[in-house]
């Protein structure tokens, strides 16, 4: 049995072995003139290609250099002007909060205790006022 197997895959090996030299003689082969024609297209070609990449790159480069990177500069500056103008702002209503708590302090203070936030005269008076008021 595996001797009849062993003949059978040599047939087959002979077989396609004679089919593909058939095969190879029925390919039509290109002349020598023909190769070199080609191949000189397919590098004028290629080196074409690689020209125009070329250029594309330099240009989006350029672009990017020139349009987009100045655009991004200009955002970023305004955004920084705008920064440092809130934080201004912000500083300067801080001040004015603190400004107007002292304010409303000294207010209090007043209304509370009127004889403190007078001079030592007005003091003396005021106090000589209430005595006489009281009596």
């Amino acid at each position: 049995m595996a001797k009849d197997a062993e003949k059978k895959s040599k047939k087959e090996n002979k077989h396609f072995f004679k089919d593909f030299k058939a095969e190879l003689k029925k390919v039509i082969w290109p002349t020598t003139r023909q190769v070199a024609n080609n191949t000189i297209a397919v590098i004028t070609i290629v080196l074409i290609t690689a020209v125009i990449v070329f250029a594309l790159d330099l240009i989006f480069k350029a672009i990017n250099t020139y349009g987009i990177d100045n655009i991004r500069n200009l955002v970023k500056s305004e955004n920084t002007i705008q920064d440092a103008t809130v934080e201004e702002d912000n500083t300067e209503n801080e001040a004015g909060v603190e400004g107007e708590n002292a304010e409303t302090e000294s207010k209090n203070q007043e209304s509370a205790n009127p004889d403190e936030t007078v001079g030592e005269g007005e003091a003396q008076e005021n106090i000589a006022e209430d005595n006489n008021i009281q009596e």
